[in-house]
């Protein structure tokens, strides 16, 4: 029956291939993602959009499609291969649309697939927090002259910090006696952090930092490698919308330093790993530098300090809340992971006078 389907929604596409087979992809914990198996390649991807979490998904699709074709167009002048693999490139529907609408309301879209590549969930060596920097600073290069007014917010006030501070204060008027007990000395670290953590938020506002293209979920699985380890492109660009490039780096430098699982409970294993972060931000700025301002470069280390700070926020605030948003395997679970986030914002700000001056 979802064979069936699949090949019904292939159909209304328009492509040159024949459907043979499809299989589930695994990647992405939001959406339904197939791979496409065609009589001849190319093959496929095509992915069913989670329209319970995205409220406005025509937007996001035009979103990441436009992005791509702005990214295509400065491949124009590079090799063949290039071309067709350093950007994800969308198939249009037969109508010229570029997202297929079900009768039951399910949004489609369709990519072509990059063959001869793998994802990495974690970084095991230099080499490749150094290719997943170069591929996000050049991401970030290509798209910096497209207008991000042109964007969709896909996800309204996703970084916003004041945003996530009302949220939390409204928490701790919820909260009950035991969860503001064993939380308070988190409590306290979010109060007194308050005016550091909107610094970049109030920069952005001012407009003295530009507000770009930016991808928003930058973890090292959302970058595509050869089997030799060197960097392909950029995926899941689902997430694509306005934002300023701290966010982007900062997200990176959160789940890729970090030496341990994000809720890891042992906290003498959380430890801000300082050699991948030099070499992702070598990476990272071997394409920005032509396009990054010193106030923005000067900022790169807040950003990242900035993103673990908003994420031991949002665990923390969800333990208040009764845990309403995070799934969770255990009744502690989103404290255990606001300690292990709050223990690598200690052990990168112990280490803070080893990052502020590296510029790769």
């Amino acid at each position: 029956m979802l064979e069936e389907q699949l090949e019904y929604v292939f159909g209304q596409f328009e492509h040159n291939g024949t459907f043979k087979s499809c299989k589930e992809l695994a990647s992405g914990h939001i959406n339904d993602t197939y791979l496409i198996e065609t009589t001849n390649k190319p093959f496929f991807v095509l992915q069913r959009i989670n329209h319970g979490v995205f409220k406005d998904v025509p937007g996001l699709i035009e979103n990441k499609v436009a992005v791509s074709r702005h990214i295509q167009k400065k491949l124009e002048g590079a090799s063949k291969k290039k071309q067709e693999r350093g950007v994800l490139a969308f198939a249009r529907t037969k109508n010229g649309k570029a997202y297929y609408q079900g009768k039951e309301g399910n949004y489609w879209n369709l990519m072509y697939f990059i063959d001869k590549s793998i994802t990495y969930e974690t970084v095991k060596n230099e080499e490749i927090a150094y290719e997943g920097g170069k591929l996000i600073g050049n991401f970030l290069s290509l798209t910096n002259d497209f207008d991000a007014n042109q964007l969709v917010e896909v996800i309204p006030k996703f970084h916003d910090m004041s945003f996530r501070y009302s949220q939390f204060e409204e928490a701790l008027k919820v909260a009950s006696k035991e969860r503001l007990a064993v939380s308070k000395d988190y409590i306290k670290i979010i109060e007194e952090s308050k005016e550091e953590m909107h610094i970049l938020q109030v920069l952005k506002e001012s407009g003295a930092i530009k507000t770009r293209v930016t991808h928003n979920d930058t973890k090292i699985s959302n970058v595509l490698f050869s089997k030799k380890n060197k960097g392909i492109c950029v995926i899941d660009t689902d997430t694509v919308m306005p934002g300023i490039i701290h966010y982007d780096f900062g997200d990176a430098i959160r789940t890729i330093c970090n030496t341990a699982a994000e809720d890891e409970t042992n906290l003498e294993l959380v430890e801000f790993n300082t050699t991948y972060f030099k070499a992702y931000t070598k990476g990272f700025l071997k394409h920005m530098k032509s396009s990054i301002t010193p106030l923005e470069l000067k900022y790169l280390p807040l950003g990242a300090k900035t993103m673990i700070f908003i994420m031991a926020l949002r665990f923390l605030t969800d333990y208040l809340n009764g845990d309403i948003y995070y799934k969770i395997k255990y009744p502690e679970h989103n404290l255990d992971r606001a300690k292990n986030q709050f223990k690598l914002l200690e052990s990168l700000s112990q280490q803070l006078s080893k990052i502020e001056n590296y510029k790769g």
